[in-house]
């Protein structure tokens, strides 16, 4: 099984840039149309849709109004190699033109993560599967 995640956007050009920028993904040059593209690999697909798409897929009636932000229903994480990493490119975020809401912060879990938004206000996650050296996992909300 594969999982190809797709986020719609006003501006699919500056997200892909944005995108390709932060994770080094490589356009997937097979999949561009007038209201599609994607980065990626064989194994892996990370999508973004023109409003147009909307209509196409039968979702007209949720188009955010009036450009708002949609709600956060839905959000990628992005696993990275070490926390190294994950602290590269949270400190990228803002000069890409997106935006740091929390991290890196050791997890409950035993990861280092950052919850992010891109330029247009999507969420996402940067993550690891292990923490600094010397940092321990958070305290799990249900005890503190």
């Amino acid at each position: 099984m594969q999982l190809f995640v797709n986020l719609f956007c006003r501006d699919i050009d500056r997200q892909i840039d944005f995108y390709r920028s932060l994770l080094g993904l490589g356009e997937l040059e097979h999949s561009r149309s007038p209201i599609y593209r994607a980065l990626g690999d064989a194994h892996f697909q990370f999508g973004f849709h023109a409003a147009p798409a909307y209509g196409l897929l039968g979702l007209g009636d949720r188009v955010p109004p009036g450009g708002s932000l949609p709600p956060v229903s839905t959000y990628p994480t992005f696993m990275l190699a070490d926390p190294a990493a994950v602290d590269e490119a949270t400190r990228r975020v803002p000069a890409l033109g997106g935006r740091i809401r929390k991290g890196p912060y050791p997890t409950y879990y035993g990861q280092w993560q950052a919850v992010l938004e891109d330029p247009e206000g999507q969420v996402f996650r940067l993550s690891t599967a292990s923490l600094p050296a010397g940092v321990s996992p958070a305290t799990p909300p249900w005890e503190s």
